[in-house]
């Protein structure tokens, strides 16, 4: 059983994670941009600056001629990136109201906003969007997947696992049988107050 001094950790823990989250928000925001709507808005010395940092379309082109050869295979993962995020959005779509789990708001996790960087040329915003949505794709996948994983079986391994999501820590410790069965409703009523 997790004990109070764990939880206590925890917690210090997340609320740590979120002033620091959001102290070096409002620092960024300050200091490099603006926030309106969809729309990031540079100070006028930024944009002028990122202007004469971008690197022409010819000249990266001749940068990296190997990146040119890899482009096809880098490029092909769209498809599976594109059918996880599809299955996972029907199977939350359509399971989690049934388990009564809060459903992830894709929009938290895939963030598509560095094309607006005046210092990157077109490819280069072209590599970023697609590693945006490949990276907030499977940071979308990961948490669907801890909130079932929370709901059917929130206990953790006996062996060390690299990777784990941030639900892990809180998770029921391995061989811990006692009171089982409440504690497992516990973890799923939880998920119902996200």
């Amino acid at each position: 059983m997790i004990n109070d001094k764990v939880r206590q950790l925890l917690a210090e823990m997340k609320a740590l994670e979120d002033e620091l989250a959001t102290t070096l928000h409002e620092q960024q925001s300050k200091m490099f941009f603006e926030i309106k709507g969809k729309r990031i808005e540079f100070a006028s010395e930024a944009q002028a600056a990122h202007r004469k940092l971008k690197r022409g379309l010819l000249r990266w082109l001749g940068y990296r001629p190997l990146n040119l050869i890899t482009g096809p295979i880098i490029y092909a993962m769209i498809v599976p990136l594109l059918l996880v995020d599809l299955c996972l959005s029907f199977y939350q779509a359509s399971c989690f109201p049934i388990y009564g789990i809060a459903k992830v708001r894709r929009g938290d996790y895939i963030v598509m906003d560095r094309q607006q960087l005046g210092y990157l040329n077109i490819i280069e915003k072209f590599h970023c969007s697609y590693c945006a949505y490949g990276a907030g794709v499977i940071a979308y996948s990961t948490e669907i997947v801890a909130r079932t994983e929370q709901y059917f079986c929130p206990i953790k391994h006996a062996r060390k696992m690299l990777g784990t999501h941030a639900r892990y820590a809180g998770f029921i410790e391995y061989g811990d049988a006692e009171d089982y069965q409440a504690r497992l409703e516990e973890y799923r009523v939880a998920l119902g107050k996200e």
